[in-house]
């Protein structure tokens, strides 16, 4: 059972668990059943016959009474994890609807048009979903309402630091980071290189002068958050065509 996934909290392995708690019921539990379950959690790196082969190996010789006894203990867990599951699965619904509400919302006065929220702003940089949105402006607030790109780069960890002693120059990743941050722009900066084409070819470039994956990451999320202080400055969403439209001027 363990070979089968590593993420045992997973809903389709405490399914499957619950379908074939022990290896006698393994012997006995059909192949449709478990093609079932397959298609139902949406899994397709595995099928039914292959599973339940695996399943079906001898067990191992255990005294009378353990497997009974795991399977009591494995069960309390089992119950323990869906409830963690269910949890998270409404934490996740709601920071989607708290993440919509404030992509919706806009900053307007008597006197002056309708502007972008910065929420907007931020959702439509390419790379950004609901958590890096949320944990940006969670844990960045204040570099965000200040537009200051230095602090945010700096508490992001993608600004190097450089090291002088005499002749020698070295610069060096920075760690003195926040952790939070610097997991989210992590992310944002790996799926903005897999849809923006910029993006991708400034990882691109840095990759064939020989910086290894995280470091060319850290450039490009570097540019991501210039862009997304200078996208706030002036109220507007971001267009991927715009550098092409600039040179074209």
């Amino acid at each position: 059972f363990l070979d089968l996934g590593s993420d045992l909290a997973n809903n389709w392995m405490l399914a499957l668990w619950a379908v074939v708690p022990t290896p006698d019921r393994a012997r006995m539990v059909s192949k449709a059943t478990i093609a079932k379950l397959l298609k139902t959690h949406r899994i397709r790196r595995l099928d039914a016959a292959g599973v339940l082969a695996r399943l079906r190996t001898d067990p191992l010789p255990v005294a009378a009474g353990t497997t009974a006894a795991a399977t009591a203990h494995i069960q309390v867990l089992s119950s323990s994890l869906n409830m963690l599951n269910e949890q998270l699965s409404e934490a996740l619904e709601r920071l989607e609807h708290c993440t919509e509400q404030l992509a919706a919302s806009n900053d307007k006065t008597a006197t002056e048009p309708a502007r972008q929220s910065d929420g907007a702003i931020l959702m439509s940089l390419p790379g950004v979903g609901r958590t890096v949105l949320a944990t940006l402006l969670a844990e960045a607030s204040d570099p965000l309402r200040r537009r200051d790109y230095h602090a945010l780069r700096c508490l992001c960890g993608v600004a190097p630091v450089t090291r002088s002693s005499g002749n020698r120059c070295i610069v060096v990743r920075r760690l003195a980071a926040h952790r939070r941050l610097n997991n989210a722009v992590y992310h944002w900066s790996r799926v903005a290189v897999q849809h923006d084409r910029i993006c991708r070819a400034k990882y691109d470039a840095l990759r064939l002068k020989g910086h290894n994956h995280a470091r060319a990451l850290r450039s490009v999320a570097d540019r991501l958050l210039a862009v997304a202080c200078a996208m706030l400055a002036s109220g507007t969403l971001f267009d991927p065509e715009h550098a092409v439209k600039q040179s074209a001027a």
